[in-house]
Formats: C-alpha cells, sequence, structure tokens
C-alpha cells in the first residue's frame, strides 16, 4: 500500500513541476510571446548581442521594408524567489535602407 502511495505522490509532483514550468505559465503572467493573427507572423532569427549579467541584451532585425527594429531585455532572479522577473523591455524602430522587403 505505501508503494502505491508514494508512486502516487510522485506522480503528483511530476504533473505539478510541469505545469509550473509551462508555456501557459508565462503567457498567463505576460512573459511569453504576443499573439499573432493568424500565426502569420515573420519568425526570422534576431541578432542578439549578450552583455554581462545584470544587463540587458540587445536584439536586432530587420521589421519591414528600410526599417530596423531594436530591442533590449533583462530578466533576474530574486532570492528565494523561483519566478523569473522581467524587465519591460526598450524598443526602437529606425530607418535602415539595409533592409529591404522579402
Amino acid at each position: 500500500m505505501r508503494r502505491v502511495i508514494r508512486a502516487a505522490l510522485g506522480a503528483v509532483l511530476v504533473v505539478v513541476v510541469a505545469c509550473g514550468c509551462s508555456q501557459q505559465h508565462y503567457d498567463e503572467r505576460g512573459k511569453g510571446d504576443a499573439p499573432v493573427a493568424g500565426r502569420a507572423g515573420e519568425n526570422s532569427p534576431a541578432e542578439v548581442y549578450n552583455f554581462p549579467d545584470g544587463f540587458g541584451n540587445l536584439a536586432t532585425k530587420c521589421v519591414g521594408d528600410g526599417k530596423r527594429g531594436y530591442a533590449t531585455t533583462k530578466s533576474f532572479r530574486q532570492e528565494g524567489d523561483d519566478d523569473v522577473k522581467i524587465i519591460p523591455a526598450h524598443a526602437v524602430v529606425v530607418d535602415d535602407p539595409g533592409c529591404r522587403a522579402r
């Protein structure tokens, strides 16, 4: 009987841990990607420049004909807190003649 109880508790623990790490967990807290109508967004990778811990990283890519977007992010984990805190990103779109429509 103890083995059955331990197995059941183990299964419950696995489910709880897996649910805590789900994409839904982050989406509900505003930490996931923004929804895209019809899932037809442009998904090419951005160039990412990593800065030392504690500083925002920089990502950049062409976001339209003649336009380039830059965004920074910073996240940290408070001591004793399992949830990642994300400081809102700074985003800028500038003219870039090198960016051409695809």
